[in-house]
């Protein structure tokens, strides 16, 4: 769209449209260009009807004559879904209109948006079009809406009107200058090594603004954090790419078995070649050990092609996070409605010194792959970096009592010894030695689980840390939380523990301060929200 929608006054004598430009209705289209992508798109879906029709037909010229026939009918279809596709900004909603077959009119409201993403793929980026989506915090699919494909400039011009709270800015067309993505060409943070200083001393100095008062759309655009490539290389430490090589495998054989009819391949030719496999262990094996040492390097090539050049901008008070080599995708976070962050790390991450960094937004949907505001970098790299977007905990986590340790060496040994006492029994050997081994590894499992608990209040944000395999440290602002959960199981109460919950209307709804002692817990909770427990505390006898 390239003027302002009908709800905003026109200024007088103001600029011309642009070329291809929205009728002064408000409606605008996609741009043209799409049709170069979708039949290049549509392709492998009709690669296997086409060989179809060609095997069918003896590779005749009459069959060549169907198979050109379906080509051009669904060039004609992509020709009448561009033509039929419109869409506005008016009254203060996104409409999508549709009109193929039946009309179908799609109205989002703008404060239902929570955020705008917008991404190219290696094509989009040749032809200079992004594809636009939007989240309403509804669970996705179809409650959300998609513009495939705007040119770049449109694109993000048309993400600042969706994410305006206020006045409506105009929206310039494709031959518009001066968009926030040509302002953003421009951005040019501080190197790697003087952003980590500057985050270690932000983190230190505790220089963000106060609670309710970060994050303003008249901030000037500037880049929080740009992750340099060499710190891609911690990228497989998080084992979430590690069984690239092993998924790949899976997937080919997914396909071959959907084309084993076009292949000339029935169930009895999948049999024999699975008979033929298991008759050679030692190929298995030599297999297998393939695709292991293939893990950290198709892992570590996986995560540097997601999350290529990863920036993380503060721009029109949103949080801005771009990344991807081939496909560029930036999400959109409004600041306003960030309640905190979690830092997440692993075994082999903790011993690396390097953390995972989300955000905890109200109404965000696919907060994993959405709220990520930071891939794997230092800790002292991501806790800056937190503390300037989002706000800083400036107090230490405070231990549990050793009755948590007690509670946590009893669930980690205990089953195991048992296994192990009852397969001795049995006379199974083997499986008694399997369940000793692993009881002795439950120790120091155990032992940092414990370390690994906390929590904390500074009178602003409360943190929460858990977890040992996966340790999740979370802070949140005090304004966040909407109501207390006090759990107590049988074992617990035997121990002196319990588990607060803190219900927060972001992230993943609550977060638990694990085993914390009975009166530190429920006095935990008091201090953050002193009016609302004060009715529910028994008064302390007067000491005598």
């Amino acid at each position: 769209m390239t003027g302002p929608p009908p709800s905003t006054a026109v200024p007088p004598g103001g600029p011309p449209a642009a070329p291809g430009a929205p009728e002064p209705s408000g409606t605008a289209r996609l741009s043209p260009r799409v049709l170069l992508i979708d039949p290049i798109r549509m392709l492998p879906s009709l690669v296997l009807p086409l060989a179809g029709v060609l095997l069918a037909g003896g590779f005749s010229p009459a069959s060549f004559g169907w198979a050109a026939a379906g080509v051009a009918g669904s060039a004609i279809y992509a020709v009448l879904r561009w033509a039929t596709f419109t869409y506005r900004v008016a009254g203060g909603r996104l409409e999508l209109n549709r009109a193929l077959v039946g009309r179908s009119v799609r109205t989002i409201p703008l404060e239902r948006i929570r955020g705008v993403d917008v991404s190219a793929s290696p094509l989009h980026r040749v032809l200079g079009l992004a594809v636009l989506r939007l989240d309403t915090g509804a669970g996705g699919g179809e409650q959300e809406g998609v513009l495939d494909a705007l040119t770049a400039e449109r694109a993000e011009a048309l993400r600042a009107v969706l994410l305006a709270r206020g006045p409506l800015p105009a929206v310039p067309g494709p031959a518009g200058a001066g968009t926030p993505q040509d302002a953003g060409q421009a951005e040019r943070g501080p190197g790697p090594a003087a952003q980590v200083v500057r985050g270690a001393a932000v983190a230190a100095a505790g220089a963000v603004p106060a609670e309710g008062e970060g994050g303003g759309a008249d901030d000037p655009p500037r880049v929080l954090a740009r992750v340099p490539r060499a710190w891609l290389m911690y990228g497989p430490l998080s084992g979430a790419y590690l069984f690239t090589p092993f998924a790949l495998v899976a997937g080919a054989f997914g396909l071959a078995w959907q084309w084993r009819r076009e292949l000339g391949l029935g169930e009895r030719a999948a049999v024999r070649a699975l008979e033929w496999a298991l008759d050679r262990p030692g190929l298995l094996i030599a297999v297998a050990l393939v695709l292991v040492a293939a893990m950290p390097v198709a892992g570590g090539v996986t995560y540097a092609l997601f999350n290529w050049d990863f920036t993380l901008r503060a721009r029109e008070g949103h949080l801005v996070a771009e990344r991807g080599l081939f496909t560029r995708r930036a999400v959109s976070l409004e600041r306003r409605r960030i309640r905190g962050y979690e830092l997440a790390d692993g075994l082999i991450e903790r011993r690396a010194g390097v953390v995972r960094l989300w955000a905890l937004v109200t109404g965000l949907g696919d907060a994993r792959s959405r709220g990520q505001l930071l891939p794997v970098t230092p800790r002292a790299f991501a806790t800056g970096v937190a503390a300037e977007a989002v706000g800083p905990i400036r107090a230490p986590l405070r231990r549990h009592p050793p009755a948590a340790r007690r509670r946590r060496l009893v669930r980690a040994v205990a089953p195991w010894l048992l296994v192990a006492v009852a397969a001795l029994l049995a006379g199974w050997n083997l499986a008694a030695i399997i369940a000793a081994v692993l009881a002795a590894a439950g120790v120091p499992l155990a032992f940092d689980r414990y370390r690994s608990l906390g929590h904390a209040w500074d009178g602003a944000r409360l943190s929460v840390r858990s977890g040992s395999l996966r340790r999740g440290q979370v802070v949140v602002e005090r304004r966040a939380v909407v109501g207390w959960t006090v759990r107590q199981t049988l074992p617990q109460r035997m121990a002196g523990l319990l588990t607060v919950v803190a219900g927060v209307g972001a992230g993943s709804g609550g977060y638990a301060v694990v085993d914390a002692g009975e009166e530190q817990g429920v006095a935990f909770a008091a201090e953050v929200t002193p009016e609302w427990l004060a009715p529910f505390l028994a008064p302390r006898p007067p000491a005598s």
